[in-house]
């Protein structure tokens, strides 16, 4: 009980993140660089959910299985904020369902080799969320419009949506986050295999 407790927890903190994730409209000024941290984020909060879920059940498919309930709570987020008077795109749910899926894979192809899992798993994971992401905000509303358009009642002077300085800080924000979260994604998909051992 306490694992499948545990598994519903940390989907709902995933959600819980993806609400975050969709404010970097608002720091129009620090987009790409909001993108970057982000993204590595939501690769971290991904992989030690999966990874732990996959190896608890021993079953591949499971990781898939657990980004859609990610997904899942965070589209039902998307219709709170709806329902207060956003857009639907207002809140970015970010694309994990394919980058759950190489971990599966993976799981499957080494014959539930755990350490295989975590070295070519996590490296997958970490490459390619930023990119799947990436792609998912092309096909949204533009971030600086949507902000104009839409501005919180409470947000400070200082916050402000400003016209963005695109490349003064990172030239690739894909590049950044895929490698950062290449890196990360291992050790936390260590973290996840070793949370089967409670």
């Amino acid at each position: 009980c306490t694992h499948y407790i545990f598994i519903i927890v940390i989907a709902v903190n995933s959600t819980l993140l993806s609400i975050n994730a969709g404010d970097y409209i608002f720091y129009t000024d620090w987009a790409w660089t909001s993108f970057v941290v982000f993204s590595i984020s939501q690769t971290l909060m991904l992989v030690v959910g999966a990874v732990y879920y996959l190896t608890y059940t021993g079953v591949p498919g499971t990781a898939t299985y657990y980004a859609l309930i990610m997904t899942v709570y965070t589209w039902i987020a998307k219709g709170a904020w709806f329902s207060l008077g956003y857009p639907y795109d207002f809140i970015v749910t970010p694309v994990w369902l394919p980058s759950a899926m190489p971990l599966d894979l993976v799981y499957w192809a080494t014959k539930k080799n755990k350490h295989s899992l975590i070295l070519f798993g996590g490296v997958l994971v970490g490459m390619s969320l930023p990119l799947f992401n990436m792609v998912n905000l092309i096909t949204v509303a533009d971030p600086l419009e949507t902000a104009f358009k839409y501005p919180r009642p409470t947000l400070p002077p200082y916050m402000t949506p400003i016209e963005p300085q695109v490349g003064k800080f990172y030239n690739s924000p894909v590049a950044l986050g895929a490698g950062a979260g290449a890196v990360l994604s291992v050790t936390m998909a260590a973290l996840g295999c070793k949370l089967t051992t409670w």
